[in-house]
């Protein structure tokens, strides 16, 4: 038998997780019998705090939920939280901004084990096998929001603001799906903003940073670093998260150009480690340390002009000290190595380096590692007809790369 009433209405509900009309009715201080008349076949256009109340929970705009304008309501589009704007696009549920509480505080401690497990499995566990299990927690942290209240709430929107950044992180730099990415980090920041984390916050804003500076567009990305410097004086930040920003900011000018502000930052990056901080690094921030801002200066030095000799040897030393489980940086450094030789006119070392790479690619798929490699083959075209270039394509387009590039 089909579904009848408002159905589009009654899902958002359950995905935004209010199992019931009740706890629907609870968040938005109105009786069961309101939500009842809104799922029915002909629901009444709401009030206008209703309205807003409705597409701020459930993060969809009101024709959307299944109302049909009528003559003389006031219909407000844009009425919207941050969170909301790419909910459907990310295919997870809407965090919700108002509690009824169930949850003991050992729900907080569950979820944010989950969520520490996923975060140490980036390192080892494939994108597409990863991505899944990050998007189902987010939804369950969707749910558990609206039934927890006080510190328990708190923590568990810090966790899912921190799954949410795991998943963006693996759709921009793994799956390259930057649109993508750019929702759910969305999403992650309202998620930060529920949790009070300013810290969480400003990772989140850096890591939106990216998505305009791969594509050369410089003013969004630097609008996008003041605020997550300035969502960084807000909390504690250790040393190693200010490097980490002037890392962010330097990747962003380097891939607008601008090599000669990239080494600046970092040179301020590396005074900042050297003169540390009382402040601890918060768990999360797993993806920095002084190793990968080296990673950063090698391969500003091979984009700048003059700087490839400095590049070598920044790279070598960055190769020679990343530790067996940080295989992703690690094709990336190997691909800056290929880019280094190339660009010196060493096509059998170049092709050497990028071999290593697409090595480990088989092992651990990363593809910011393969678009490194693939970089360095269109660099290499004068000498496609020597030898190395030759063994190189057999490479790159071998059954098993070729068949794990398409897969991803």
């Amino acid at each position: 038998m089909a579904a009848t009433g408002n159905t589009r209405l009654k899902a958002a509900r359950i995905a935004a997780g209010y199992r019931s009309q009740q706890a629907l009715a609870d968040a938005l201080g109105v009786g069961v019998r309101q939500v009842r008349r809104w799922e029915s076949a002909t629901p009444p256009w709401p009030h206008a705090d209703q309205e807003q109340a409705l597409t701020r929970l459930l993060g969809q705009d009101m024709e959307a939920l299944g109302f049909t304008p009528q003559a003389g309501a006031h219909i407000d589009r844009g009425r919207r939280t941050v969170l909301a704007t790419g909910a459907a696009g990310a295919g997870l549920a809407t965090v919700p901004t108002q509690a009824v509480a169930v949850q003991p505080a050992t729900a907080a401690d569950d979820y944010e084990a989950v969520t520490r497990s996923h975060r140490r499995l980036y390192w080892s566990v494939a994108p597409a096998t990863l991505h899944p299990a990050a998007v189902a927690h987010a939804t369950l942290g969707c749910a558990l929001l609206p039934e927890a209240a006080g510190q328990t709430r708190a923590r568990i929107a810090a966790a899912l603001a921190e799954t949410l950044l795991l998943a963006g992180r693996v759709e921009f730099f793994d799956m390259r799906e930057a649109d993508h990415a750019q929702r759910t980090l969305l999403r992650a920041l309202q998620a930060a903003g529920e949790a009070d984390d300013a810290l969480l916050g400003a990772a989140v804003l850096a890591h939106t940073a990216f998505i305009p500076a791969w594509v050369g567009e410089r003013d969004a990305a630097v609008e996008r670093m003041t605020a997550a410097r300035t969502y960084a004086r807000r909390g504690p930040a250790s040393a190693e998260l200010l490097a980490w920003l002037d890392a962010v900011e330097a990747e962003c000018e380097t891939r607008c150009g601008n090599t000669r502000t990239a080494l600046h930052l970092i040179g301020h990056a590396e005074d900042v480690l050297a003169r540390g901080s009382e402040h601890d690094s918060p768990e999360w921030l797993d993806w920095f340390s002084p190793i990968r801002l080296a990673a950063f200066k090698g391969n500003t030095q091979l984009r700048a002009a003059g700087h490839l000799p400095q590049a070598r040897t920044t790279l070598l030393g960055v190769l020679e000290a990343l530790g067996p489980t940080e295989e992703k940086q690690s094709t990336v450094v190997l691909g800056d190595l290929a880019a280094v030789e190339t660009a010196a006119g060493n096509p059998e070392a170049a092709c050497g380096y990028a071999v290593r790479a697409l090595d480990q690619l088989e092992r651990t798929w990363y593809a910011m590692g393969m678009e490194r490699v693939r970089e360095v083959r269109r660099a290499l075209a004068p000498h496609q007809h020597e030898r190395c270039v030759r063994d190189l394509d057999d490479r790159l387009y071998g059954w098993s790369t070729t068949v794990s590039a398409l897969a991803r």
